[in-house]
């Protein structure tokens, strides 16, 4: 592809490390050297030449291609033509044989010095190949026949270089063939480039500095120094791009990424004046109005944020289904949930259509709304694996919220009907089904999910808490809960379950310490709960009952508190 563009006489800028387009030299054109027509040999074109020229490009038609090559190579080699041998280095080119290319292009060459165009294909044959010492040698020759503007040609060789595995050896290619030009800022430019993909960052900042004091006009390495000091010196970085603007104000890329890298270092309102001022000087541009409305929704700016995003809808355009997402968004933020429901059955399409279906579900079940909540839910489009769960999730979460759990474990068994072996929706299905009582089907899901996920935590300790909490099985519940606290040991929920394990196992002391360990990461009361139990049966009752009382002052409508103080206390 490479080849075939450079045949085609194009001459295209590569996209650099910064994300500012990389423009030409401004500078004076050169005079243009007439190509110089190539020596034909004295061949006479008899019947047998023709009949061999024929066949080759016939063979080349009918998808014969080693025979084109091997024609047009022998055809070239007997005539030493340069336009046999152009046509055969063409053929050798689209059979994609690389020896045999490189092969035919240096015979070109050979037979007309004069073809830029053939060194320039061969050139890059070489670099593809891995040949860099004969590259290079190709490169230098390309690089001379550009003098004295030679600018152009190292945006373009640094497109070349960009694309080599071996990024230390690309750079050294780029800074042998930059060391002639000293004064080219592009050569400066194109070894920096190459030094920042290779991580030599130091390299990279002296050279870009030397391209910015070359052309200090020119935007791109003002672009990639400020990409470069981005991370480890994040104000400077800022400082010169402020500096260029100051100095070429009219420079929108150099703009825009002053705006990013503003917005990244949360500067929101500077950010925001910069995406302001771009949006002005393009007002059909509905990504730079979304991204004013975005910054002033940070800023909690609701008033300036609903301008613009209804400005964006007036420009029009791919966006609007975000905008009407966010329009959405912001009338939930002014408590309008009416407006809210409007904007968001308007996206239609888009990155933000499953999320907007998913706002109007919730907004349906506030109003209390569930049937239609879950015939909206069952119409989002779930396109992905993890969209499809979570309908499913979230239907069987409307309807626990609704005290409907039986409906809610039948949507989650029908869930699984379809994915039988996805986690989520096995450890939601135990979980209420050992709230319905269904122990068995609780224990099946967590077992199966134990299986599938050897490390998944929370299995482990729901089955183990559930036999705590009926007090069956006690010594393989123990065992259950002490491996999920193995898995994960900062876990004050599953802190928890051991400290209770060890009460229904009598161990009273150990049961004291793990409950105190956990009640002190977390002051839950359901664990103000337990321990104040241990504590009382233990013999400790004062500080069961202050343990209790205290929890209750910060949780007066927990019911594991209520349920154990009215079973203890008079």
């Amino acid at each position: 592809m490479i080849a075939s563009l450079l045949l085609a006489g194009c001459a295209q800028t590569a996209k650099p490390v910064a994300s500012v387009q990389v423009e030409p030299p401004v500078q004076a054109a050169p005079e243009v050297a007439l190509e110089v027509a190539p020596v034909l040999p004295d061949v006479e074109l008899s019947s047998e030449l023709l009949y061999e020229f024929l066949l080759t490009e016939i063979a080349n038609q009918r998808g014969h291609k080693a025979l084109a090559v091997d024609g047009s190579a022998d055809l070239a080699l007997k005539t030493r033509d340069p336009r046999l041998a152009k046509r055969a280095a063409q053929l050798a080119l689209e059979s994609g044989d690389m020896n045999r290319t490189i092969a035919a292009f240096r015979f070109w060459q050979e037979t007309e010095p004069g073809a830029a165009m053939a060194t320039r294909v061969l050139s890059q044959l070489l670099l593809r190949s891995g040949h860099l010492d004969e590259a290079r040698a190709e490169f230098i020759k390309v690089l001379k026949t550009e003098e004295p503007a030679v600018g152009p040609a190292f945006i373009q060789l640094y497109s070349l270089a960009a694309g080599y595995p071996d990024r230390a050896a690309s750079l050294q290619l780029m800074r042998d063939l930059a060391v002639p030009y000293p004064k080219v800022a592009e050569a400066h430019w194109a070894v920096a480039q190459l030094a920042a993909a290779a991580g030599d960052e130091k390299l990279a900042l002296n050279e870009v500095r030397e391209a910015r004091g070359l052309r200090p006009e020119w935007n791109a390495p003002v672009s990639l120094e400020a990409q470069l000091l981005r991370k480890t010196e994040p104000q400077q970085s800022l400082d010169i791009l402020r500096r260029y603007l100051s100095a070429y104000p009219k420079s929108g890329e150099i703009r825009l990424q002053y705006a990013r890298a503003l917005l990244e270092q949360k500067q929101y309102k500077p950010a925001r004046d910069e995406f302001k001022r771009l949006s002005i000087e393009s007002p059909d541009n509905i990504e730079l109005a979304f991204a004013v409305a975005l910054i002033s929704l940070q800023l909690n700016d609701l008033t300036g944020a609903e301008t613009e995003l209804r400005q964006a809808l007036l420009i029009g355009g791919k966006g609007q289904d975000a905008v009407e997402y966010f329009l959405g968004q912001l009338s939930e933020a002014k408590e309008d949930e009416a407006e809210a429901l409007t904007h968001y059955r308007e996206v239609k399409a888009g990155e933000y259509q499953f999320s907007a279906q998913l706002r109007v579900v919730y907004l349906l079940s506030k109003q209390g709304r569930l049937s239609e909540a879950r015939l909206q839910l069952q119409q989002a489009p779930a396109n992905t694996l993890a969209q499809r769960v979570q309908v499913v999730l979230i239907e069987a979460q409307l309807l626990s919220e609704a005290r409907q759990y039986p409906e809610a474990y039948q949507v989650l068994e029908q869930g699984l009907v379809k994915l039988p072996n996805h986690p989520d929706l096995l450890y939601e299905a135990a979980m209420l089904a050992d709230k319905l009582g269904k122990y068995e089907a609780s224990e099946k899901f967590l077992r199966k999910l134990i299986q599938l996920k050897p490390d998944h935590a929370h299995a482990y300790n729901a089955l183990g808490y559930s036999l705590l909490e009926r007090n069956v099985r006690v010594a393989e519940a123990v065992a259950l809960v002490e491996k999920a606290l193995q898995l994960t040991p900062d876990d004050h929920a599953i802190m928890d379950s051991v400290g209770w394990g060890y009460y229904r196992a009598g161990r009273l002391d150990e049961s004291v310490a793990m409950l105190r360990k956990a009640f002190a990461g977390n002051p839950d009361p359901e664990i103000a709960a337990h321990l104040g139990e241990v504590l009382w049966i233990r013999g400790d009752k004062a500080e069961a009952a202050s343990i209790w009382q205290d929890s209750l002052k910060a949780h007066p409508d927990s019911g594991p508190l209520l349920s154990v103080m009215k079973r203890y206390l008079p």
